[in-house]
């Protein structure tokens, strides 16, 4: 019984911490975000219904493989969210890959959570999903607060 009670006592401290951490991470996430919707040029075309079509997507998965999939065929199907290397749909996912993943990584690292562990996953959604959210506030006030 002690056995599980530390082990217990040792996944809520990580739970915390990855909290923390994950906390500490916000103001990059919005930044992020915000520069991604910034230097897309067809921000105009992009109808807030199909944003938050892609909140749906990441609020009702728990991979990252799903949403950019989704991401994708958004690309394909109109030019809403760009075309190319210059997408928007392009840099969320280079965002989603490159920095989201990392920053997992290196909070589930700081936590003391072991890379393989499927924490790390559960930290990488939980990033992907404040980042988008942070984007359709970021979207709205970009189209309606005179941002854009």
């Amino acid at each position: 019984m002690t056995f599980a009670t530390s082990e217990s006592k040792l996944e809520q401290k990580q739970e915390l911490e990855i909290q923390r951490h994950i906390r500490l991470a916000e103001d990059d996430l919005v930044a992020r975000i915000q520069t991604a919707l910034d230097n897309f040029t067809g921000l105009s075309k992009l109808e807030e219904a199909q944003y938050r079509n892609l909140l749906h997507v990441a609020a009702s998965t728990e991979s990252s493989e799903v949403i950019k999939n989704f991401l994708r065929y958004q690309m394909g199907r109109e030019e809403k969210w760009g075309r190319g290397k210059n997408s928007l749909a392009e840099a969320i996912i280079q965002d989603i890959d490159n920095w989201i993943y990392k920053k997992a990584l290196a909070i589930a690292e700081a936590a003391g959570v072991e890379e393989r562990s499927p924490k790390v996953n559960e930290i990488k959604i939980d990033l992907i999903r404040r980042y988008l959210g942070y984007g359709a506030r970021y979207l709205k006030y970009k189209r309606e607060g005179g941002g854009s």
